[in-house]
């Protein structure tokens, strides 16, 4: 039998370890909710930066070709993956992005990236995008209506994209990026935007994806267009 000391003892003990595991794991949920936080938040400024960075390679890339008319869509070699390609537009979120060609996870660290194999912003077809679901990228993605305008800029080009609607969808359903959005295999006969990025916030297993139909074009040289105002 233990004497009343020793119980004491080891229970003053199994209480200090006690205390001192609710520590630990206090101390570990702080540091998992710290660094998720950051991974969340705290990258927004080297995204932004990146950004910076592509917005101001665009810009001399752009400044680098002659300017011509929205009729001149060019059918260009496929830009390499990681090039900085137009630039994205969504006055409803009062944000732009330059976009980068490639959506692998180092082509989209720091950008949108276009899906190569869809057509090229202006063309008939599906411009295709994919984005992470960060506050510095398509945090609010979700907050798109139909109607609403998203605009892509090209070394001549203004092109005005109307939303037309979204959908949450599995990672699986590459169909999204069809020519025709959901209909794999049918002739394409207009110009369609679709953007994805993950859902819901904080995890990956589905996907969001907004649709959005060209309504017009306009040469950048005259100037911006009305509906980048809001």
């Amino acid at each position: 039998m233990y004497s009343q000391h020793t119980r004491r003892t080891f229970g003053s003990v199994a209480r200090a370890i006690s205390r001192g595991t609710g520590e630990v794991l206090i101390t570990f949920g702080l540091i998992v909710l710290l660094f998720a936080s950051y991974e969340v938040w705290g990258k927004s400024a080297i995204v932004d930066a990146h950004q910076d960075e592509l917005n101001h390679q665009l810009e001399q890339q752009w400044a680098q070709q002659p300017t011509v008319g929205p009729s001149a869509t060019p059918a260009a070699a496929k830009p390499p993956n990681g090039a900085v390609i137009a630039s994205v537009h969504i006055p409803r979120l009062n944000k732009k992005w330059a976009i980068v060609q490639g959506v692998t996870p180092a082509d989209i660290r720091y950008a949108p990236g276009h899906y190569p194999d869809t057509a090229m912003p202006g063309q008939i077809g599906n411009f295709s995008m994919a984005g992470h679901r960060t506050p510095a990228i398509w945090w609010d993605l979700d907050q798109l209506k139909p109607g609403d305008p998203v605009i892509v800029k090209t070394a001549t080009t203004w092109y005005v994209y109307l939303v037309t609607g979204h959908q949450v969808v599995l990672p699986t359903a590459v169909q999204v990026v069809a020519p025709v959005p959901d209909k794999p295999g049918e002739t394409p006969t207009k110009a369609m935007l679709t953007m994805t990025t993950c859902n819901p916030k904080y995890n990956n297993y589905q996907r969001l994806v907004v649709h959005a139909e060209l309504g017009r074009s306009q040469p950048v040289s005259a100037g911006d267009p009305a509906e980048l105002k809001g």
